[in-house]
C-alpha cells in the first residue's frame, strides 16, 4: 500500500528492506488467516503476490500491514505480510476513524461544512 507523504516520516529508513523481507519470509503469498474479516477464505489467504486474485481475478500486490497501525512499530511480531485486500479490510475501522478526524479538522479549520463530503459519522 503507498505511505501517504504526511505519513513518510514516520516509517524507518529501512522499512523498503523490512517489508521485503517480511514477504520474502512468507513466500511471497499472504498470511491472513481471516482475521481481516473479509470472510472470503478459510485459513491461510490463497492469495499469491503477482497472480490473480481469489474471487475477483486482479492482480494481487502483496504488502505488509502492520497489526497495531503504528508505522513506527516495526518489530515482526507486529507485521504481517497481506495481498491488498486482506490489508485493507483489515485496516478498514482504522481508516473509517482516521478519515472522520480529518473531516472534523477541515470543518474547525474552515468553520463550514464541505458541501461534498456529507454528513459527519464519526
Amino acid at each position: 500500500m503507498p505511505i501517504r507523504p504526511e505519513n513518510l516520516a514516520r516509517y524507518p529508513a529501512d522499512w523498503p528492506a523490512i517489508s521485503l523481507a517480511m514477504k520474502e519470509a512468507a513466500g511471497w503469498r499472504c498470511t491472513c488467516e481471516g482475521e481481516c474479516g473479509r470472510g472470503t477464505h478459510q485459513g491461510r489467504c490463497p492469495n499469491q503476490h503477482g497472480e490473480p486474485a481469489y474471487g475477483t481475478g486482479s492482480t494481487v500486490v502483496l504488502t505488509t500491514a502492520h497489526l497495531d497501525h503504528t508505522p513506527e512499530n516495526c518489530d515482526p511480531a507486529n507485521l504481517r505480510p497481506m495481498c491488498q485486500g486482506c490489508h485493507l479490510h483489515y485496516d478498514r475501522d482504522h481508516h473509517r476513524e482516521t478519515a472522520a478526524a480529518t473531516r472534523r479538522a477541515r470543518i474547525a479549520a474552515t468553520g463550514q461544512l464541505a458541501l461534498l463530503d456529507g454528513p459527519e459519522r464519526s
